[in-house]
């Protein structure tokens, strides 16, 4: 496994993150691929093996038992002090006011459940899984800094939306001497490329640290165009990101398959690599259903992709929509497109 250090901190994190959202039950608000416990706990046991000690999961997976399940697994096989636990807060977990969204009072209950669900004192990197239009970035941002002086966190990080609006949230806690943002997970991939205009140059330029969310587009990229899986025929995440875009999809994805053709090796290897490869990303977030797609995450580390072979890849690409942002109207915080 290959370490990196985490933007400007002193944090050091294996250059995979394993994705947690696969992991939970499946009538909690999740989705048909999710597994049990038991289901889970071989690759929580690969992962480590392998040297990854970074793991990456949120309040709204399957209604909160993706934590559960992360929790209590890395405390069967880790140390605490060796591993790096990162979740998320946003989405509402019930129908009810308050119960979701940035304020001050959802943002500190949302990191207390956390807490009791992870089984663990303190989370070391907290994110906002959305940006909340009805609280004011200022509210945003102290709260975030007292969850950090309680001690319940460690680090603070954000996850997708527009560069302006994280320049300004970022300007705002450095101008008040609060936590700064260290982190930002957003939408990367050969298919979506619409952060390499603005979000990316930002990170790089103020030192933040990229964890990716879906860089290999949620399976398309792994597998020839026409072929399907069972989570691609219910994903519904999925076909909304991916709908308007098909016909130049269709283009990359044939690309991807060439140059693994060529190289004799899966689809997988070569679109993270190239993932990998970008100087502005620090960890991508790799998901897992089969012991398979951790061993070809862990393989594509060494993957070298030449200049001609990323020109290739790369070629295809058209601008698209601006997606994986979200803007979630008051009135229905509890939106199922989540990363």
């Amino acid at each position: 496994m290959k370490y990196v250090q985490f933007g400007r901190t002193g944090l050091t994190v294996s250059k995979l993150c394993l994705g947690c959202m696969s992991f939970g039950d499946a009538s909690k608000e999740g989705h048909d691929w999710t597994m049990s416990e038991d289901a889970s706990r071989p690759f929580f046991r690969q992962a480590l093996e392998a040297g990854i000690n970074f793991f990456d999961t949120a309040n709204a997976y399957s209604g909160g038992t993706s934590e559960e399940i992360t929790g209590k697994l890395l405390k069967e096989m880790a140390r605490r002090d060796e591993v790096v636990i990162a979740t998320k807060g946003f989405f509402r977990w019930r129908q009810a006011p308050n119960t979701g969204g940035l304020s001050a009072k959802a943002l500190m209950h949302a990191v207390d459940d956390s807490l009791k669900r992870l089984g663990t004192d303190y989370i070391d990197l907290y994110q906002i899984h959305r940006l909340d239009p009805n609280t004011p970035m200022e509210e945003i941002v102290e709260t975030l800094d007292a969850i950090v002086r309680a001690g319940k966190v460690r680090y603070v990080g954000a996850s997708s939306m527009y560069a302006w609006q994280f320049q300004k949230m970022l300007h705002l806690a450095e101008s008040a001497g609060l936590k700064q943002f260290i982190s930002m997970q957003n939408y990367v991939n050969l298919l979506y490329r619409e952060e390499e205009r603005e979000m990316l140059p930002l990170c790089a330029d103020r030192g933040i640290a990229v964890m990716p969310w879906s860089p290999l587009a949620r399976g398309k990229l792994t597998r020839p165009w026409d072929e399907t899986t069972e989570r691609s025929e219910t994903d519904m995440v999925g076909k909304a990101l991916y709908a308007r875009t098909q016909e130049n999809d269709r283009q990359i994805v044939e690309a991807v398959q060439a140059v693994a053709e060529e190289r004799g090796i899966p689809m997988a290897q070569v679109a993270l690599a190239w993932v990998l490869q970008k100087p502005e990303v620090t960890s991508p977030i790799v998901g897992a259903t089969k012991q398979k797609h951790i061993e070809d995450a862990v393989a594509a580390l060494d993957v070298e992709l030449t200049a001609e072979e990323i020109k290739r890849l790369e070629e295809p690409y058209q601008p698209h929509p601006v997606m994986g942002i979200f803007a979630m109207p008051q009135a229905d915080l509890k939106v199922s497109v989540r990363s």
